[in-house]
């Protein structure tokens, strides 16, 4: 993303009113969008949700559409013929679960298969997010209350996109407001969506000055938000963050991945309570492998 003239709000303000990101353009107003085509089967809504305990309804509608990406990654993303046909080949001992849930459909296979970070007999789940994503922010309580009882097989992360100049701001912001406490992420969530502080700024420097400024209005200390902004940790969990978007090729948020095998989203699933059953039902197919 070039870097925008004019003052910061214009650079930040008007990416979180936006149905659709590239990586290489942005709104320079933080005006609201004409309604846009999501990338999806789904047409994008003309406001994003007003807050995160928005209606049941209300929330599906808002995260029919999603932020995306331009694509600039390493590897050009396969078609969806060539991963259906790549599927069509998987022996029968790694075939898709069937049933309710159609592949190519409701998923995708994630060709090739990648490593995960658990320990056997787990299932990892990432949610591939931005802080300054509405969309994400709709998902959010849907993804609160499944944790409250998700089966303990499965271990859940969420790893903010790094596609540009914002998106690594906030994924800065991110792992060090997690080091520092995790329900400050939640604090953070808020104050960008509802309250439209985007919490960064067009430099390193003017977004740490501004992430450390809220931080202390929530009772941190500046000095811990200095040490955590700068440290060894939150710059390897960026770099991992950086390594997990290419390797999924992820182009929009919010998406799921389970266990390395399947991709999905909300579109995909239909809805947010869909989508929370297909993580539960792929995840479950999973461990009993």
């Amino acid at each position: 993303m070039r870097r925008l003239p004019g003052l910061t709000a214009l650079l930040v303000l008007g990416l979180l009113s936006c149905t659709s990101c590239s990586r290489h353009a942005a709104p320079t107003t933080p005006a609201a969008p004409a309604p846009a085509s999501a990338p999806g089967p789904a047409a994008a809504p003309s406001t994003p949700p007003p807050a995160a305990a928005t209606a049941q309804s209300e929330t599906e509608q808002a995260i029919s559409a999603q932020e995306s990406g331009d694509g600039a990654v390493n590897e050009k993303p396969e078609s969806s013929d060539l991963s259906l046909e790549r599927m069509a080949t998987l022996p029968a001992d790694a075939q898709l679960p069937g049933g309710r849930w159609k592949p190519g459909v409701n998923y995708d296979p994630v060709v090739p298969e990648q490593p995960t970070s658990v320990e056997p007999g787990k299932v990892e789940v990432i949610e591939f997010m931005w802080l300054g994503c509405p969309h994400c922010y709709a998902l959010e309580p849907s993804i609160l209350a499944w944790l409250k009882g998700k089966p303990a097989y499965i271990v859940f992360a969420r790893v903010p996109v790094v596609w540009d100049l914002p998106h690594r701001a906030h994924a800065r912001l991110f792992y060090t407001l997690t080091a520092l406490g995790p329900e400050l992420v939640e604090k953070a969530f808020d104050t960008i969506q509802l309250q439209r502080n985007p919490l960064i700024g067009a430099s390193d420097a003017e977004s740490l000055r501004i992430g450390q400024a809220w931080a202390v209005q929530q009772g941190v200390s500046a000095a811990d938000f200095a040490g955590a902004w700068n440290s060894e940790a939150v710059n390897a969990q960026l770099q991992r963050a950086e390594d997990l978007v290419l390797r999924y090729r992820v182009q929009t948020v919010p998406s799921v991945v389970i266990n390395g095998k399947y991709k999905t989203d909300a579109i995909k699933a239909g809805s947010a309570a869909n989508l929370i059953q297909l993580i539960d039902d792929l995840a479950a197919s999973e461990h009993r492998h």
